[in-house]
């Protein structure tokens, strides 16, 4: 891989956390609070600890009218502090849709507010919360404005950088630290070779397994080693060869166990090497392993012979959201958090019904069919990541810190050096780029999103070096907007138009608007570029494109890269880390991994 380290990585990487650090204890100190801890417990407080839920709100004591409503109709409770006494909540995931997630100072207040509910009044048992995120970055990141924006895991993939990924990792655990969230859930080791996956894609490092291997061990490395908070490597057995959703759908990995050992397996294995705290299960079918039909979620044979068997895991093992319906499809709610339990999962995740599933593990419990001892070996395991958290003791982040920390100029000055190194140009037939001179009319044109803004992110990059630029959003366009778009083309000198999953016609793009929009602009005769800001497979569904490139993402520091690129004050340095293979016919690559062109 290649190396990437400068003056402000380095300076990033040595900045000290926000978040509280637990001081060196003897090496024993871990097992007997853990030991301690766990004698104290009643067998609901247990139980408690296994699970992780949403709550409404963005203060812990004083949410909204309409997140009290929420609270109650989905807790029977209407603050997120009761959510998490009554239930003595092992764990908490924020989100945006919960309204967790408003700014940075709000964020530590909520997670001040929080610990302080599951701690009480000190009782014995009673141990501070693990609180989560889905902070993947590129397109799935949860964390608000200011914060680091770095590219996700196929750009990073594209950049062939383990130091790179490695830093992102590091940067992102210390501010999700400094807000009070210890549990990030990534990275993402799932190895995408299957182009029409439509849930992975761009959330892979690639399709190669060493090259997902290597950068899985480095962010794993960047998040636990360097700032000190919980890896989670997801999702296992692997969930990159597959064409249904799981959050829709039960998948089915037909790879052979030869083929699951060579692609699937060596990302897990290196994540374990480093050491990773957590796991993500997947919520997929894979005959090879377990032919019973259940998903590896509930799958004894997966998580217990596999994961913990097979390759040697002894850490945390967390199930991906149990509301989805690939886990749901074969079991009840009421099942499913005790089949977890017995397969060997010690976090469950999300269920659908909290109260249903709390109390269906008791009564398994109290029946016989879990044991008391089967639920302390999760709750040892919870407990002794707790610990290596610095969670042994009641947790308060400083507010004042975490405004400083999050989004810090040495930080976003990181964000745009790697991102600097993943672009890719993917073709260039007709010798457009880079662009010369800057006299000339822009048009900006194709998919946005709100919270982003990349078409007015781009045509303000235009716009600054000069250019006459007009932003159109036309995002999944109506006909009558693919007319008016193309009538704008014919009057510009250029058109860049941003497309994002234009291969998916079957959810993300029924209508096939984006290649009917992008044909359309290639029918005025002008000079179009073409910009993939997800899925780099785009290019196969576009005939008739000359010049092509891969962003992977469209945050603002992609956004940046690309328009210095399109000038040629960069040279695009990225390499396709998965093949574009030709549309419908997946045995001819178009372009294979490695390909780049540069100017």
């Amino acid at each position: 891989m290649r190396k990437f380290v400068t003056a402000v990585a380095a300076v990033a990487i040595l900045l000290p956390s926000a978040g509280y650090a637990e001081p060196a204890r003897p090496p024993n100190a871990e097992h007997g609070w853990v030991t301690s801890t766990l004698r104290h417990m009643s067998l609901e407080q247990k139980v408690g600890q296994l699970f992780v839920t949403y709550v409404y709100g963005n203060d812990a004591v004083n949410p909204a009218a309409g997140d009290r409503t929420a609270n109650r109709t989905a807790f029977g409770v209407e603050t997120p502090a009761e959510v998490v006494d009554r239930y003595h909540l092992g764990g908490v995931v924020y989100f945006a849709w919960s309204h967790n997630l408003d700014n940075v100072r709000q964020i530590a207040t909520l997670s001040n507010g929080l610990q302080a509910a599951a701690v009480g009044t000190g009782a014995k048992g009673e141990v501070p919360l693990l609180i989560s995120t889905d902070q993947e970055q590129g397109v799935v990141q949860r964390m608000p404005a200011p914060s680091a924006q770095f590219p996700g895991a196929m750009a990073l993939g594209a950049s062939r950088s383990d130091a790179a990924a490695r830093l992102a990792a590091a940067i992102t655990g210390r501010e999700l630290a400094a807000v009070g969230i210890r549990q990030p859930y990534a990275p993402i080791a799932d190895v995408n070779v299957n182009p029409a996956n439509p849930v992975i894609g761009v959330r892979s490092f690639g399709a190669d397994p060493a090259l997902v291997a290597e950068l899985t061990r480095a962010q794993v490395a960047g998040f636990e080693q360097d700032a000190g908070v919980t890896a989670v490597a997801k999702h296992f057995p692997g969930h990159g060869d597959t064409a249904t959703d799981s959050h829709t759908g039960l998948p089915v990995i037909h790879h052979t166990r030869e083929q699951w050992e060579q692609i699937d397996a060596p990302a897990f294995r290196a994540a374990i090497a480093a050491g990773v705290d957590s796991i993500m299960t997947a919520h997929i079918v894979v005959p090879a392993l377990d032919p019973s039909g259940d998903p590896a979620t509930l799958s004894p044979v997966i998580l217990d012979g596999v994961l913990r068997g097979q390759l040697g895991y002894r850490g945390v093992v967390v199930t991906d959201a149990l509301n989805m319906a690939g886990v749901r499809t074969r079991y009840g709610d009421a099942r499913v958090p005790v089949l977890a339990l017995k397969a060997g999962a010690d976090q469950l995740l999300m269920p659908p019904d909290l109260d249903l599933a709390y109390r269906s593990v008791l009564q398994a419990v109290r029946d016989g069919e879990l044991t008391e001892r089967r639920i302390d070996e999760s709750v040892r395991r919870i407990l002794a990541l707790k610990y290596r958290q610095g969670l042994a003791r009641p947790q308060q982040v400083d507010a004042d810190a975490a405004v400083a920390t999050v989004g810090s100029a040495p930080h976003l000055a990181t964000v745009a050096q790697v991102t600097d190194q993943t672009l890719t140009a993917v073709r260039n037939d007709a010798g457009l780029l880079p662009l010369s001179g800057t006299d000339r009319s822009v048009l900006v044109t194709g998919w946005n999103n709100a919270a982003f803004n990349p078409i007015g992110n781009l045509a303000k990059g235009f716009a600054d070096r000069g250019s006459r630029t007009t932003a159109l959003p036309a995002t999944l366009p109506s006909d009558q907007a693919i007319a008016n778009a193309a009538v704008q083309a014919a009057a510009h000198d250029l058109t860049v138009v941003l497309v994002n999953k234009a291969w998916d016609t079957s959810v993300g793009d029924p209508r096939a608007s984006q290649q009917r929009l992008v044909a359309a602009l290639l029918a005025t005769g002008r000079p179009v570029v073409v910009v993939a800001v997800r899925d780099p497979y785009d290019i196969a569904y576009l005939p008739g494109v000359s010049t092509y490139l891969a962003a992977y993402t469209y945050t603002p520091a992609a956004m940046d890269t690309l328009v210095r690129a399109l000038h040629g004050e960069l040279s695009p340095q990225g390499r396709l880390p998965v093949t574009i293979v030709a549309a419908g016919d997946p045995g001819t690559a178009l372009y294979p991994i490695g390909h780049r062109i540069t100017w």
